[in-house]
Formats: C-alpha cells, sequence, structure tokens
C-alpha cells in the first residue's frame, strides 16, 4: 500500500512545518498517529510555535530536512523516502499524484476521527467535573442544613431548661406556701386570729375614758396578719402572713391563687387611704407598713 513518511504526511494535511517536525521528533518518529495524538495534545503549548532545533544527529536534521524533495538523499527527511513506494517484487517507484492524494485523503479521515475522539472524551471529562461540583455543592448544602439543625435544636433544649426551671421555681413557691398555711393551720387550730372578742360585744362601753384611774393599757403586739384581696373580677381571696413577711410575698401569692393572666403585671394598693405600693415597698414587712394585724388590698393593673 502506498504510504507517506510521517512529516511528508503532515506537511500535506496542512500542518506546519515546525510543529510537525516537533511531533516527529517528540514522538520518536513512532508513526502519523502518534504524531498527531502529539499535535492535538499540545496545540495550546505557549511554546508550540518557536523554532524547532533538533539535536545533534537527530534523523530529522541535515541536508534531507532541509531538502526534503530531494530523491538521492542518503537519508530522506524522518529516515524515509518521500514520494516513493515499494512494489512487491522490492523496487521502488515514485508514488502517482492519485496515491499521493489517496494516501491524504486517508490521513485526513484518520485526523477527523482522532479530533471525534478527543472532543467526545473532553466532553466526558466536562461532564464528570460537573457530577463532582455538584455532588460537593450538595455536600457542603448538606452540612450547612445540619448545622442549622443543630443550633435549632440547641436553643429549643435551651428553652426547654428554662421553661422546666420557672416550672420548678413556681412550684417550689407552691410549696413554701403551703407549708406555711399548714403550720398557720395547725397553730391556730384552722383559725385565723382576728379581733372576734372585741366585735363579740358590741354593746360593751369601752374601759377608756377621761376620768379611768390606772396606768394605759399596753398596745398588743401582733405577729401575724389576715389579708384580703380583692383581685381583678371583683372576687376576693383571704389568708394569713407573718407580720415579718415582705408584701412580695403577698403578690407571689396572687399569683399563684388568683385568676390573673399568666403574664399579667399588676400591683397592690390600699383602697382607703389609697395607697399605691411601688416595687421598693414589695421588700418591706407587712408590719412596716401598717398591714398588722389586718388589711384589704386591691389587685390593680400597671
Amino acid at each position: 500500500m502506498a504510504e507517506l513518511t510521517t512529516l511528508e504526511s503532515l506537511l500535506e494535511m496542512g500542518f506546519d512545518r515546525n510543529r510537525a517536525e516537533k511531533a516527529v521528533a517528540n514522538t520518536g518518529n513512532q508513526g502519523i498517529e502518534q504524531a498527531m495524538d502529539w499535535l492535538m495534545e499540545h496545540e495550546n503549548d505557549p511554546d508550540i510555535d518557536e523554532p524547532y532545533v533538533p539535536p545533534a544527529g537527530n534523523i530529522l536534521g541535515g541536508e534531507a530536512q532541509s531538502q526534503p524533495s530531494t530523491a538521492d538523499s542518503s537519508e530522506g527527511i524522518a529516515g524515509g523516502d518521500i514520494g516513493y513506494i515499494e512494489t512487491e517484487d522490492g523496487v521502488k517507484r515514485p508514488m502517482t499524484e492519485e496515491e499521493k492524494n489517496e494516501q491524504v485523503k486517508r490521513l485526513e479521515e484518520l485526523m477527523r476521527v482522532k479530533q471525534a475522539e478527543r472532543r467526545e472524551r473532553e466532553r466526558a471529562e466536562e461532564v464528570e467535573r460537573e457530577k463532582q461540583r455538584r455532588k460537593q455543592g450538595q455536600e457542603l448544602q448538606q452540612m450547612r442544613q445540619k448545622l442549622q439543625d443543630d443550633e435549632m435544636k440547641k436553643i429549643a433544649e435551651q428553652r426547654q431548661r428554662e421553661k422546666m426551671e420557672d416550672k420548678m421555681a413556681r412550684q417550689r413557691v407552691k410549696e413554701k406556701i403551703a407549708r406555711d398555711r399548714e403550720e398557720r393551720a395547725q397553730k391556730f387550730g384552722g383559725i385565723a386570729p382576728s379581733s372576734t372578742t372585741a366585735s363579740s360585744h358590741p354593746g360593751q362601753p369601752s374601759p377608756s375614758s377621761p376620768t379611768s384611774q390606772g396606768p394605759p393599757p399596753t398596745k398588743k403586739e401582733y405577729d401575724e396578719s389576715r389579708i384580703q384581696v380583692r383581685l381583678l373580677d371583683g372576687s376576693t381571696i383571704t389568708t394569713v402572713f407573718k407580720a415579718q413577711e415582705p408584701l412580695a410575698a403577698v403578690r407571689v401569692y396572687v399569683q399563684m391563687n388568683g385568676n390573673t393572666p399568666e403574664g399579667q403585671d399588676f400591683t397592690l394598693l390600699s383602697p382607703y387611704p389609697r395607697h399605691v405600693y411601688t416595687e421598693l415597698d414589695m421588700e418591706k414587712p407587712l408590719k412596716e407598713l401598717g398591714l398588722v394585724p389586718s388589711a384589704v388590698l386591691v389587685v390593680a393593673k400597671k
């Protein structure tokens, strides 16, 4: 079969001589396919068009490269005779124009196949890179979502702990109030002390008079106070507190036992004479505020 040398074939296909020589030299003159592969792989190299300088003794150098069309040269380009074919009886003859054209067409077809294979390979590589990019994006999104879910879980757990602590604090206050109430009931037999003795004899005249003789009676000291609280809806609740308990204990009792909506801020006041108790008053004992031995308080919205 008619066959051109590698360098001649590349030149016939339209490749630049400088590039063709580099391809033949870098592939060790192993054939047209290897040279074409090298050209397609290195066509974008920044030094692809720099002048090719063959090393000493290279098969592309000397007179053969500078005069590629000389048939009687001892060594042709790439070590072969250009434009000749060998017949079955071993005799070399020049290639006809038709044989040269056929050889060029065959090489051009081979080049198109190689280029198609290269484009398909590059497309497959691009598809794979896109898959990897999407996979990395999905993994990053999943990581962000997991971090967000963990943060929301921590916030929910913190709120749950706060609610539980608040519930336990309220329970402790209720238990304290219940214990105090039980102690008072045991101490007074279930009846809170009051001025019932004096009210049981309304017709009895007062022992004090301007003409009475002897020392004045001593003032009785009360250690408890009976407090009646009128709520926002008009209903009342009554209980007994120790005289040294702060007014805040009354407010806590109203929060636990009254019908005040949860979260409703309120204050306490005395109706006669009218006096609105402040936050400072809440820390003062009932005795200091004049609420002993009994008093009526009213719940008012802030």
